[in-house]
């Protein structure tokens, strides 16, 4: 005997197995979407903090292997279950998942060409909402329920508040659930003027915490929001709703806390592939909440089973992308950043913030509009509300937020760069400045003679810009369009993109005032193993005559170990982020660096002498020209305010400078781009010392700008004995250089911190300022040593004493094409490099 299959209404969940099935899925699709979109970014953190090359094909994999892991669990609820409700479950959780994968594998865009990520964002996600709104009914959903399951159903009252409103989206011919013609509607639903309060209200804590890139930028990203919103819109339709509708009259409880749980998931996955790596992760945490809220709106208006409905869900799932799409830069969201309230801190308040409206959306829209009893606002009351939140957004962004358009900037080099063969000067300190004077003078000519018709045409274009002499070059605003136009021009060599951080709500957090390191008794290790402490009580030579100058974080001028060196002047300390007029350090990176090569008190390699400083990196992101502010002011320094092409003073160049920062691809910078800025200082006969960076173990780990080129000094780090740390980068250079020159202690090395404190810190940013001060006791002994360069290298190199190359964390088989891309020359010697700087 044949048995005739149960029929299974709309709202049916089939046998208790196939809910436990479904329940499982939905946790192993929660919990592989979070840890993989987790995972993914924080591998591409690592990567980025090790100095590795990007991995391109990292979200590719990353997609790929989500997918396949929830289609594992997914297609058989799609497929196997008699439930209609289970299989329509599953289809949609499959179909989201291959959302995330195709939207993901945009991912392999640069980070650098947002503006292009988030064009192919919007149009591939609407090419995906087209392709779902045209698949068959059985694909997604088993097809317009049974006549017997009609949900309630009243047409619009146009005359008060209280009617339920019926959205006739199907078109003309579109009928209602009585089978009268659909009576057409230009007005908004009620549930979409809801909808749209609902997204402002999520979009309220980026308007207040975040800040908005470039123009072009952020069209593109409500593009790619709207695009988005349509694309949930196609998946959540009226066909998925309808199997949530059960009985007659139907259960709006069940529709909220079964669909919206299910419709939650399915966010969760369009959210996961919405937004470059950073910007996505807030969607995974503010999305899933309005899955509840777009079940109780589908309350609101139970539309005809096949119908449209949809502009609601486009609306507040457009929205709520909209806010971590524009008001963050993917770039920001690192772990660089994080340890001081920045941009990752202020995005984790700001998705914070949206999860809590989202939670309150979801529980306040089901209790007043998904019981039973509830009766719809009317249109006028739904569109107050949505008038509302708009003037409170607009009220927020322009009170408390931060208005204005925050884009990147472009670095546009020239192809000529100054001539500066045949610069000479005799010895000493005259002789530097002669030189400093001349390499000055035909910098600028330079500048002046090829930017002419630039300047010109930017000006005519109205068009902000910067324009720099140091290396023959134009900051300038402007996003792809500018790029592209300034790319074409004859006198142009190249344009990168110039990362500017978007602004705070609040400023960072200021380094500790008090440090974690009591001060130090007497000298510490590092400066008696180079021998400096031997210099001062034998040679009897400090480093008083030379200039120190630190381009860095800043410089805390009243710490007790710094206060009595700084120059002084109008011309020795500029900090173009902040404008600050005297020297001030808000990260302690700068003052820690400073303190090691000039502080007094025994921290200081250089006790006697002077130091100038300038910020160029305040907030640990910097770009190539905020490099080139401060090196082009240590070139020839100038008066607040002045103008650095006709008011620079080369002759209060200081002799020395210390740099303990490099310029990655992530900044905006390419191999090149300071080039030309170190060679002049090279032929001014100012010493360039630079850190070699803190990417080891891994061989040619050497590669940000400065530390790669020729005419920099690059120092690396060593622990108290004397082994080269584990995190000291290594050559070779990518031109094949031997790289680090020389090695300095860059472990677990004291010194001065804002405020007047103390801290312990590692790296070679360490270990750099220990080599400028002993070239600082090296000139101070020897003032005819004062800018020869070659001569003084020689010295470093012939008086350095051998290191351990072969540390236990490191790859003893791989020795980076032999000990002088590891160790350099070996250790600096400060006593017999000044000893014999004399003889």
């Amino acid at each position: 005997m044949r048995m005739r299959a149960e029929p299974t209404t709309p709202g049916s969940t089939g046998s208790p197995w196939a809910i436990v099935a479904a329940v499982f899925a939905g946790c192993w699709t929660v919990a592989v979407t979070v840890l993989a979109q987790t995972g993914g970014w924080a591998v591409e953190q690592v990567v980025l903090i090790g100095g590795l090359d990007r991995l391109v094909p990292l979200w590719p994999v990353v997609c790929v292997l989500t997918v396949l892991l929830i289609a594992a669990a997914t297609l058989p609820l799609a497929l196997i279950p008699r439930s209609a409700t289970v299989r329509v479950t599953g289809r949609l959780w499959f179909a989201g998942a291959l959302v995330l994968g195709v939207l993901g594998l945009l991912r392999t865009i640069p980070p650098v060409h947002h503006e292009a990520y988030l064009a192919a964002l919007a149009l591939v996600a609407m090419l995906l909402a087209v392709v779902t709104t045209r698949l068959p009914a059985h694909v997604l959903g088993p097809g317009r329920p049974p006549e017997t399951s009609q949900p309630e159903y009243a047409p619009e009252s146009p005359d008060g508040p209280g009617a339920v409103t019926a959205e006739p989206v199907g078109g003309p011919g579109a009928a209602d659930l009585a089978g009268r013609p659909a009576r057409l509607d230009a007005r908004p639903s009620v549930a979409a003027l809801l909808a749209v309060a609902a997204g402002l209200a999520l979009l309220l804590p980026w308007v207040w915490l975040g800040a908005l890139g470039g123009l072009l930028e952020t069209i593109l990203a409500g593009l790619g929001a709207a695009a988005v919103g349509v694309l949930a819109a196609a998946l959540l339709d009226a066909r998925f709703w309808a199997r949530f509708e059960a009985g007659e009259p139907p259960r709006p409880a069940g529709l909220v806390l079964v669909g919206g749980l299910v419709a939650g998931v399915a966010l969760l996955l369009v959210g996961a592939g919405t937004g470059h790596s950073g910007a996505h992760l807030p969607l995974l945490v503010t999305l899933p909440p309005t899955g509840f809220a777009l079940a109780a709106l589908r309350a609101v208006t139970r539309h005809p089973a096949g119908a449209g409905g949809r502009a609601p869900t486009a609306w507040l799932v457009g929205l709520g992308v909209f806010g971590p799409l524009a008001f963050t830069d993917p770039e920001e969201v690192s772990l660089l950043l994080v340890g001081t309230r920045d941009v990752p801190f202020w995005v984790a308040a700001a998705t914070g913030a949206a999860l809590a409206v989202g939670l309150v959306l979801a529980v306040g829209y089901a209790l007043l509009l998904a019981r039973p009893s509830a009766r719809a606002p009317g249109r006028a009351l739904a569109g107050a509300s949505a008038l509302t939140l708009l003037v409170t957004v607009g009220l927020v962004g322009g009170a408390a937020g931060q208005p204005g358009l925050y884009g990147e900037r472009l670095f546009v080099l020239l192809r000529e760069q100054a001539d500066l063969s045949g610069v000479s000067g005799g010895p000493g300190r005259a002789g530097r400045d002669a030189r400093a004077g001349e390499v000055y003078r035909r910098l600028v000519d330079t500048a002046d003679r090829t930017q002419a018709d630039l300047r010109r045409d930017l000006r005519r274009a109205r068009l902000p810009h910067t324009p720099y002499y140091l290396v023959n070059a134009i900051e300038v605003d402007g996003g792809p369009a500018v790029r592209a136009w300034l790319s074409r021009r004859p006198e142009v060599a190249r344009v990168l993109v110039n990362q500017r951080l978007r602004p705070l709500p609040a400023p960072a957090d200021s380094a500790s005032a008090t440090g974690d390191a009591p001060p130090p008794s007497g000298p510490p290790w590092h400066i008696t193993m180079i021998g400096a402490d031997r210099v001062w009580s034998e040679l009897d030579v400090t480093g008083a005559g030379v200039t120190v100058g630190s381009s860095d974080s800043g410089v805390d001028g009243g710490h007790p170990t710094l206060a009595g060196g700084f120059r002084g002047g109008d011309d020795s300390w500029f900090d173009p982020w902040n404008g600050t007029g005297t020297p001030a350090d808000r990260s302690g990176h700068g003052t820690h660096t400073v303190g090691s090569a000039v502080g007094r008190g025994g921290i200081g390699v250089a006790p006697g002498a002077q130091w100038v400083g300038c910020v160029n990196l305040d907030r640990n992101l910097g770009n190539p020209a905020a490099y080139l502010d401060c090196l082009q002011f240590m070139l020839a320094p100038f008066p607040p305010g002045g103008d650095p092409f006709r008011q620079g003073r080369p002759a209060r160049a200081p002799e020395i400078l210390t740099n303990s920062w490099g310029c990655p691809p992530i900044e905006g910078c390419d191999p090149r781009a300071l080039r030309p800025a170190t060679a002049a200082l090279e032929a001014a006969g100012i010493l360039v010392v630079a850190a070699a960076g803190n990417t080891g173990p891994f061989c040619g780990s050497v590669q940000d700008p400065p530390a790669p080129y020729a005419d920099v000094l690059t120092v690396g780090a060593v622990d108290d004995r004397r082994r080269v740390t584990a995190f000291s980068s290594r050559g070779p250079t990518i031109s094949g250089a031997t790289k680090p020159d020389l090695m300095a202690p860059g472990a677990e090395i004291v010194s001065a911190m804002p405020g007047g404190g103390y801290a312990v810190l590692d790296g070679t940013s360490m270990a750099t300022p220990q080599v400028a001060g002993v070239v600082a006791l090296m000139w101070s002994a020897n003032p005819e040593l004062i800018g020869d360069l070659d001569r003084t290298r020689r010295i470093l190199a012939e008086t350095a004493d051998p290191v351990e190359t072969d540390g236990p964390s490191r790859d003893q088989t791989d020795d980076c094409g032999g000990p002088p891309n590891i160790a350099g020359a070996g250790l600096v010697n400060a006593y017999e490099a000044v000893s014999a700087a004399r003889g």
